[in-house]
């Protein structure tokens, strides 16, 4: 609901997005599923977050902090919400997607082209990290914005699905500054 208002008001922009994540530690430990070759999580969490051009969280998923973000990726962009814009289909879809080195593998590119979005991935051994400049330090920006929330900042809670829900309350908190400040 908050995105829909932002995209009323003309401040939500889908045409370029970035994408990063962030580990958090876990000092309790976390009871999150075992990997599927049956190794154990090192105890934390990874945040993975999409968003837009000026920093509106569009999308966060969270996984063991041992996952390769590579493989996090599609799931990411799975957990865009559909966001109404008067009349028609809700929209889900991105126009580019910025991306570090991280993500610089065949999976990711064609993830990003069967969902119809170009992605601008920077390449290993050819591409400097300075090129993505502005549009990966958009992702940087919400991300820190994330850990001004004291509960964020380390992970307390044993059971993932609080967490989650933690990190989806400070998304909409964000969101909610943005519409108090741009509405």
């Amino acid at each position: 609901m908050l995105l829909e208002q932002l995209s009323d008001a003309g401040y939500l922009d889908w045409s370029r997005a970035s994408l990063d994540s962030a580990a958090v530690p876990a000092k309790r430990g976390c009871r999150d599923r075992p990997e599927p070759d049956g190794s154990r999580a090192e105890p934390g969490t990874k945040r993975l977050s999409v968003v837009d051009r000026k920093g509106t969280p569009l999308g966060v998923r969270l996984s063991p902090v041992n996952r390769r973000d590579s493989r996090m990726m599609a799931l990411t962009l799975d957990a865009l919400p559909g966001v109404r814009h008067g009349h028609g289909r809700p929209r889900k879809r991105l126009g580019k997607l910025h991306a570090d080195k991280t993500y610089d593998q065949h999976r990711c590119r064609s993830g990003c082209r069967k969902r119809r979005i170009m992605p601008r991935i920077a390449r290993r051994g050819m591409d400097h990290s300075e090129r993505l400049g502005r549009h990966h330090r958009v992702v940087e920006r919400t991300l820190a914005w994330l850990n001004r929330f004291r509960r964020l900042i380390i992970r307390y809670e044993q059971r993932a699905d609080i967490h989650e829900d933690f990190v989806l309350l400070g998304c909409a908190l964000i969101c909610l500054n943005q519409i108090r400040r741009f509405c």
